[in-house]
């Protein structure tokens, strides 16, 4: 068995339906014990989103949003899409829809727990799964094993697939060779990760929207071309997901699962990688950060990812494998699934714009990634290596090693990468959404803690304490420090804080 075999055994084995079933019954446990924050507060994610306040140690809201949404908004939202209805059918687009709304919930609690236990390291706020493993669990040696899954998993093999991504695109777009693309890569990546948080967070908040954007926009103008068609469209996606249509029957099962699988890889809601851009922000309280991760989420999907799934299905560029063999449907023979869907579609649209389009996507889509991995490496070095007295030479070389990384990475085979790439995402929702679960309590009582204080009136202001939270004591200093206006406030209408 080669590498490549091996490889795929093994991600087939780590993303089995089990852990399908985690992400859906994770999303539906959190989503009823927090009565749909989702839905109930979907305007208080608005406007925390636009939170554009920073601090010494931490960057904006905003830039933290963008900076995770960058890590979520991908190569899977255009090859992962694509792959969903290769295997699933148009039904798979329902189950990714299902997956982004119940992942919400996920989102929030993790999100919000990494607030409640970052720490200031080297300057800066850092947080996520280790941090509050460590602190709300009590469990070190899970926290470092969850710390030493990230940086393999965000650092080199989830990297290492949005390279190959770059460089594959834009050898078949423009002809240029995989090595010229990687240097100049790993440039732009090494630039802004030696620049630290702020710089990330600086392009991730310039980057994102601008690409988001495009990307979305582009989808709108083909669906409006193809205007009398949405109806049908729609009902095509519907009736494949509940078996309706009975041209689609023999994959039914595989939509259900591949639109899971897909999404949860595409929004990353519950695997703990959101919840450490989560943990750089500048908030007065846990639960602003953690609704704006939820929003996040669904901009990934219910945005961008049906943004690809529009573009492929209105035009009908796709192909469906028949689970015993050959093809359900095969509207491009000897296509694969990958980007070559999205590109046939707007090729479709404008001919010979589908492969640049698509290469110039890829470029944003996975260099944003790229960015947001590099800082969820280094939240987790820095927890492994914080009381280090060589820690600020061991972050160097780290970012050194992710710099190679980069480059090694576009040249590496496309199995192999996604192989790797499965693997170390579906390492971290294992360990991860077990971790959220037992911590079920305290990102209940942030939650709970928030809309008390905005049913008096106040702008929320984190008091530890007053959620019987223990061991989070930066907070102290933050709302002392950054914050005095609200605890005064918060003071005068309750009184005693503890």
């Amino acid at each position: 068995m080669d590498f490549a075999a091996l490889t795929g055994k093994i991600a087939g084995i780590i993303w089995s339906n089990a852990l399908v079933y985690l992400c859906l019954g994770a999303g539906v446990y959190f989503s009823l014990i927090m009565r749909f924050p989702q839905l109930r507060l979907f305007k208080d994610m608005i406007k925390q989103l636009f939170n554009r306040k920073t601090s010494a140690n931490g960057v904006s809201s905003f830039q933290s949003f963008a900076m995770a949404l960058g890590g979520r908004v991908g190569i899977g939202n255009i090859a992962g899409v694509a792959t969903a209805i290769y295997f699933g059918g148009p039904g798979a687009i329902f189950w990714m829809w299902v997956i982004a709304f119940l992942g919400a919930g996920a989102a929030y609690i993790e999100s919000s727990l990494a607030q409640v236990w970052k720490q200031e390291i080297a300057g800066e706020y850092r947080g996520g799964p280790a941090y509050y493993i460590e602190k709300g669990l009590k469990n070190k040696p899970f926290a470092i094993l969850f710390a030493i899954a990230t940086i393999i998993a965000t650092g080199f093999t989830g990297s290492g697939v949005q390279a190959f991504n770059i460089a594959d695109s834009t050898k078949n777009a423009f002809g240029i060779s995989p090595i010229i693309t990687g240097i100049i890569v790993s440039a732009i990546f090494g630039f802004a990760i030696f620049g630290g948080i702020k710089r990330v967070g600086k392009v991730a908040e310039y980057a994102v929207p601008f690409m988001a954007t495009a990307y979305i926009l582009l989808a709108f103008i083909i669906l409006l071309i193809n205007i009398k068609d949405v109806p049908a469209i729609f009902a095509l996606i519907f009736s494949s997901a509940f078996n309706l249509n009975a041209a689609f029957g023999a994959v039914f099962g595989n939509a259900i699962m591949w639109g899971v699988k897909r999404g949860a890889y595409s929004n990353e809601a519950g695997q703990g990688t959101g919840a450490q851009a989560a943990g750089t922000a500048e908030v007065s309280h846990p639960a602003k950060q953690g609704l704006v991760q939820a929003f996040s989420v669904y901009v990934d999907t219910l945005l961008v990812c049906t943004a690809t799934a529009i573009m492929i299905i209105s035009t009908g560029s796709y192909n469906i494998a028949h689970p015993n063999g050959g093809f359900l449907v095969e509207n491009l023979p000897g296509v694969e699934a990958g980007t070559a869907f999205a590109q046939e579609a707007i090729n479709s649209f404008i001919p010979g714009l589908g492969s640049p389009f698509v290469a110039i996507a890829v470029f944003f889509f996975a260099i944003t990634t790229m960015l947001a991995f590099g800082v969820y490496t280094e939240s987790n070095v820095a927890y492994l290596f914080r009381n280090n007295k060589n820690f600020a030479t061991i972050a160097i070389v780290v970012k050194v090693l992710l710099v190679i990384s980069i480059f090694f990475g576009t040249i590496r085979s496309s199995a192999t990468a996604w192989n790797l790439a499965d693997i170390g995402v579906g390492i971290l929702a294992w360990l991860n959404l077990i971790a959220i679960i037992l911590l079920t309590k305290p990102g209940i009582a942030t939650l709970r803690d928030y809309e008390e204080q905005k049913k008096l009136g106040l702008d929320p202001v984190f008091i530890p304490e007053r959620c019987g939270i223990k061991d989070a004591e930066l907070w102290n200093e933050i709302t002392e420090k950054n914050y005095p206006d609200q605890l005064a406030a918060l003071k005068e209408k309750v009184g005693d804080l503890k």
